[in-house]
């Protein structure tokens, strides 16, 4: 072994130590350990990559970020991802490409496209940055997913996509949803952020429309601290979707490529109107952006994915010992829900506050949050309700009543991964405690 190689090696061994003294999980104490509701799980390993990515000195996406896109593609069975630097930066990179010149039906401003009305603000806000206008339905109480008995009612000359959020990790009914986008010949995103894993009737949410979305946000099932990924099987829409995530340019060199450049011909690219040739990496054919994440966080997001099967049967283990703990509750408390054909990976455990509960959400979540245990409302609720999208142009279906629901009385506690049944029996007792003090 050279020397440089055996002082790397030293510097990771040391790594690993630190993370012995200093990371390293510490005991759970009942009432003064706070119960998070997620949370980033990791070992040395991650630090390792880590700490390798940048003695290397990667500082953009490098080997690391190949091989997690490699890594992740492959667990999701998908041909092309495109990893970026969040879960927004994904739903913004999807939607934009949707856009593009290059498709021979792309979505153009004043096109509508269908949304939940409980949603996370990022699912909606690129269709308003493309000059596209939300169609807002309404959702369900118990799997907080969209109300599929309105798409119908939702379509119009205008209609040219959906896009939703598989909420918390839980399925939406993709049976009728496949077909409605079918029949109708529209776009169909996934924003799987909280889904990693999740399949309806044996087949990965994300792999039913165009394209698809992911957050390796630190609460998601696995992280990156920041981060997040496009994945689709179609090669154009991934060299698109590539384009603008990389500044708009056409060229789809990545990490270590010859001088001339993947195709070949670099230096022979002709713009109109300009004689001779222009540098291919300076030739831009979308409006794009840099979205790019970095080697570091590739290197942390593929020690990640080798725990994702671990992760995710961890979270199902959780939620189901949950589920059966708050049976005893369902006199204040409406359980979660999914369909028969659902099996979520789930992000979180919800929960509903019935509307003849002796009590409101928030003295029962303070009460939680009092006694070290994290709740966090079910995101926006009715997104048209939050000042920001006071004013925004779009259409309603309905009067929206379940999201006003879901706004006034929904929440949910954690089932992450670092969440043991010490916790998950204090969490029980705690809500308990509040209930018998009525």
């Amino acid at each position: 072994m050279n020397e440089p190689e055996e002082l790397r090696q030293s510097i990771l061994a040391q790594v690993a130590e630190y993370y012995q003294q200093v990371h390293k999980e510490r005991p759970f104490t009942p009432g003064k350990t706070m119960v998070n509701y997620a949370g980033r799980v990791y070992d040395a390993v991650e630090m390792q990559n880590m700490v390798s990515a940048v003695l290397d000195f990667w500082l953009t996406a490098g080997p690391y970020a190949q091989q997690f896109e490699t890594a992740l593609g492959d667990f999701l069975g998908v041909r092309e991802v495109i990893p970026v630097n969040s879960g927004s930066s994904a739903n913004l990179v999807a939607m934009t490409t949707l856009t593009s010149k290059r498709l021979s039906k792309p979505l153009k401003p004043g096109d509508e496209i269908i949304v939940p009305a409980v949603s996370f603000p990022t699912t909606v806000n690129p269709i308003l940055q493309n000059g596209l206008i939300p169609v807002f339905i309404d959702s369900c109480l118990g799997d907080y997913n969209l109300n599929v008995e309105q798409l119908e009612a939702a379509l119009s000359p205008r209609t040219r996509g959906l896009f939703f959020a598989h909420t918390l990790g839980n399925p939406a009914n993709m049976d009728i949803i496949v077909d409605f986008v079918k029949q109708h010949g529209l776009y169909l995103l996934e924003d799987t952020c909280d889904a990693l894993g999740s399949t309806w009737n044996g087949k990965m949410t994300g792999t039913f429309g165009q394209m698809a979305t992911l957050s390796f946000y630190p609460a998601h099932h696995i992280t990156m601290g920041e981060g997040g990924a496009v994945y689709t099987n179609s090669p154009l829409l991934a060299k698109i979707a590539r384009s603008v995530r990389d500044w708009g340019r056409d060229c789809w060199c990545e990490y270590d490529n010859p001088v001339n450049g993947k195709c070949g011909i670099r230096f022979e690219r002709e713009v109109p109107g300009i004689e001779g040739f222009y540098d291919h990496r300076y030739f831009y054919t979308e409006i794009g952006y840099n979205l790019k994440l970095t080697d570091p966080q590739a290197a942390m997001g593929l020690a990640q994915m080798q725990k994702a099967p671990e992760f995710i049967a961890q979270r199902k283990y959780n939620f189901n010992y949950l589920y059966e703990k708050f049976k005893q509750f369902e006199e204040f408390l409406m359980l979660p829900t999914w369909h028969t054909k659902a099996n979520p990976s789930w992000f979180a455990f919800p929960l509903y506050v019935r509307e003849d509960a002796p009590f409101l959400r928030y003295e029962l979540t303070r009460f939680l949050e009092m006694h070290m245990v994290q709740t966090r409302l079910i995101f926006a609720g009715n997104i048209l309700r939050q000042p920001a999208y006071k004013g925004i142009p779009h259409r309603v279906i309905g009067d929206l009543s379940i999201s006003d629901k879901v706004m006034r009385g929904g929440f949910f506690i954690g089932v992450y991964p670092g969440m043991d049944e010490a916790r998950m029996d204090y969490m029980t007792a705690m809500f308990a405690k509040f209930f018998k003090e009525l």
